[in-house]
């Protein structure tokens, strides 16, 4: 499971994102950037986040480390917007908390070259899991020291807002014409080559199993967290597989 803090102070709202995460302190005495249960699509959202992030992570992409953050709704009693404050109150219980990267830059495509092999390898990722939000309008990739960095997956496996059409969802093609990374080339073939034989049951297990349960909880058509797990980690595994015949790329 992933590390537990406690929130122990909100510093301030990211305005940035529209589901208005906020930075705060923890117990750790570490800095996060904290995603509400109660902002948006709540707990999916946080959920796609994990699975995506945590999967990412295994892959060799570079994504801040992931927490739970406990946060007492008693912490917005002194924040003086009415908005963040309702969205602490509702809040209450395990949210999620990714590392504060200090100095990091949004990525520009005029400003940063990207080779096509590290392209490729995100392209892939993006369309493996379906991620809709990372155009050049909106990167959602941070640079700190020369680095690529993925954020913000919240916008990803449209199918777990539709269980029943998830198989159906699952092998849609990509359409990766507007990517952010779509002037740099990118080497889907090779990415596909070297990070589809390692998208497996037990790599899926392990990134599933880092999801709390509270989240996964009170599912209609799921019994127990664990069932909802394994429909988690069915269509990433089957479109692991076949995907990279599938992305649309811009002139092709």
């Amino acid at each position: 499971m992933l590390k537990e803090v406690i929130a122990t102070r909100y510093i301030t709202p990211l305005r940035e994102g529209g589901s208005l995460p906020g930075l705060v302190e923890a117990d750790d005495l570490r800095t996060y950037v904290m995603k509400f249960t109660g902002a948006g699509q709540g707990r999916k959202t946080l959920v796609a986040e994990v699975v995506c992030g945590e999967l990412a992570r295994r892959l060799g992409l570079r994504v801040p480390g992931l927490v739970t953050v406990g946060l007492d709704p008693v912490l917005g009693l002194g924040e003086p917007d009415e908005q963040v404050q309702e969205l602490l109150k509702a809040s209450g219980g395990t949210n999620l908390g990714m590392d504060f990267l200090p100095r990091a830059l949004g990525f520009d495509a005029l400003a940063h070259r990207v080779g096509p092999e590290e392209a490729g390898r995100i392209v892939w990722f993006d369309a493996l899991v379906n991620n809709v939000d990372r155009s050049w309008r909106n990167p959602n990739m941070l640079v700190r020291d020369g680095e690529l960095w993925l954020i913000d997956h919240g916008a990803t496996m449209i199918w777990h807002h539709n269980w029943p059409g998830a198989q159906r969802f699952a092998e849609r093609p990509y359409d990766a014409s507007d990517h952010a990374l779509a002037p740099f080339g990118p080497d889907v073939a090779a990415a596909a080559a070297e990070l589809a034989p390692l998208v497996t049951e037990d790599l899926l297990a392990e990134v599933t199993a880092e999801v709390p349960d509270e989240w996964l909880a009170d599912e209609p058509g799921f019994d127990t967290p664990d069932a909802l797990r394994r429909a988690y980690a069915e269509p990433l595994l089957a479109r692991a597989a076949l995907i990279h015949e599938r992305i649309q790329e811009a002139g092709k």
